[in-house]
């Protein structure tokens, strides 16, 4: 059996490495530099191209490679053809660390405070008491967050496009919860899985809903946020800041106007950093189950798109 890495934009060398030192019995190669794609039946993939999947005649199973599967054209693929997920218990302390310390920036001013330094204007202010945060997505990371923020003194809700329950959170579902949830929260964080009914979620509409000192922080995709229209809050004052870890365009290009607002903190991508270890451990285990005729681990929904 051949395993295909077709993962484009990045360096794959080490990851490659790593497969093989897992699985010494497989051939592993890469796109699009490789033969033989007739022996493809596991593929590794991140904004593979469209063209591929049709030359891969013996494909049984697909892993995205992140958390999320929205890089991966399923419907391009044949309905018999499983597709799988990265799950990553460190990747989800990583992103609730993130996210916590962004609310907590915005809650105590320290982009304000940044800027005063560099005009040497020494005058304080009190922290801001906002203190609930709305979560979109009750998933994996949804939940590792509440759990932070709530043991740190924060109230937390979450919306869900299905009805889930949880002691600590007080939840919401459906576009009637949606709109009861958003005047009342400080902050909104974005954790949703992208799919066509989350793409482009965070829109005027949406954040008109939101209090004026409301902070929006989008950790998830950046095709689930309306640019212009975010800009267009903040220019208004109808929204107080917002933190971007993630873009339509990525890298951002240094044209962008996000580059030139001061409410906008950007990061690069960086808020939950998958390891190296543990991705390539899932993925060999996969492959092997995939041998063995096993049910493969963190299968999605092909149909929900997570």
């Amino acid at each position: 059996m051949s395993v295909l890495v077709a993962i484009t934009g990045r360096d794959n060398t080490k990851l490659i490495a790593k497969l093989k030192e897992l699985l010494p019995n497989e051939e592993i190669i890469q796109w699009p530099e490789c033969q033989k794609l007739n022996n493809v039946e596991f593929v590794l993939a991140w904004n593979a191209p469209d063209d591929l999947w049709q030359q891969l005649p013996n494909l049984n199973a697909v892993s995205s490679f992140g958390a999320g599967v929205d890089s991966i054209n399923m419907s391009l693929l044949p309905e018999e053809v499983d597709v799988v997920r990265i799950v990553d218990t460190e990747l989800a302390q990583d992103m609730a660390e993130y996210v916590l310390g962004h609310v907590l920036a915005h809650k105590l001013r320290l982009k304000e405070y940044f800027v005063k330094q560099s005009q040497c204007n020494y005058k304080p202010k009190r922290a801001y008491k906002y203190n609930h945060v709305g979560i979109l997505g009750f998933g994996e990371l949804g939940k590792a967050c509440a759990k932070k923020l709530t043991l740190n003194g924060f109230t937390v809700s979450a919306w869900s496009k299905t009805e889930k329950s949880d002691e600590q959170v007080h939840l919401y579902s459906q576009q009637q919860g949606l709109n009861e949830m958003l005047p009342t929260i400080d902050y909104l964080v974005c954790l949703l899985p992208l799919t066509k009914d989350t793409k482009g979620i965070i829109n005027a509409d949406l954040l008109a809903k939101l209090p004026a000192h409301a902070c929006v922080i989008n950790v998830a995709r950046g095709e689930h946020l309306v640019e212009q229209d975010l800009i267009n809050a903040l220019n208004s004052e109808m929204l107080r800041a917002a933190t971007l870890d993630v873009f339509t365009q990525e890298p951002l290009p240094h044209d962008h106007p996000f580059w030139r607002n001061a409410k906008i903190t950007i990061t690069p991508h960086c808020a939950a950093l998958s390891d190296l270890n543990s991705v390539t451990a899932q993925i060999a285990e996969n492959i092997n189950r995939l041998k063995s005729g096993l049910t493969l681990n963190n299968r999605v929904n092909r149909t929900k798109g997570y």
